[in-house]
């Protein structure tokens, strides 16, 4: 039994935890967005002006953003729904840089374009909260289930997965194999 100082002592620790993570995650979300600005405009001190956030080709509009481990997020903020399994069989981690195409008929098209540089881990799948995660050196990633049902995973499987490699505080990772 804790004594109600444990208890306040952990809650800010678990707040500070949970704020660093936020921070990281704004930080590699701005590191994204830097690299896709680039991209659109080019590395060089010439200045043009920046598409627009939704761009409409023939194929309909277009929209570039970054992967957050299970969604889009737009240049605008929106987001957008990536489906589980394309995400799962691409292998698409956080901070992946995407296209999305939205024909005149409404369906949504996905492309990696800008992939982050990945570091390969290997964990023990284990389940709680009603999710998947990867346990690689007591450190947890969440894995789509969408991974999980793929290569066919039940909790205790051994995994290949892939993390972001200059992203200490990714909450996700991406299942590469069983093992």
């Amino acid at each position: 039994m804790t004594d109600g100082c444990e208890v306040m002592s952990e809650l800010p620790e678990k707040q500070i935890k949970r704020l660093r993570g936020l921070i990281q995650e704004a930080e590699t979300n701005l590191a994204a967005a830097k690299e896709l600005l680039i991209s659109m405009l080019g590395d060089g001190n010439v200045i043009t002006a920046p598409r627009e956030t939704v761009v409409m080709s023939p194929e309909g509009k277009v929209i570039e953003g970054v992967f957050d481990g299970q969604i889009m997020i737009g240049p605008d903020g929106k987001n957008y729904p990536v489906p589980a399994n394309y995400a799962s069989k691409s292998k698409l981690i956080e901070g992946d840089i995407l296209k999305l195409t939205i024909t005149p008929e409404g369906r949504f098209l996905y492309k990696q374009i800008g992939p982050v540089e990945r570091r390969a881990v290997i964990g023990t799948l284990i389940h709680h909260d009603d999710k998947y995660f990867i346990e690689v050196s007591g450190r947890e990633y969440e894995v789509l289930y969408a991974s999980v049902t793929y290569f066919h995973l039940h909790e205790g499987s051994q995994v290949s997965a892939i993390i972001p490699a200059n992203n200490e505080d990714a909450a996700w990772a991406a299942v590469e194999a069983a093992i």
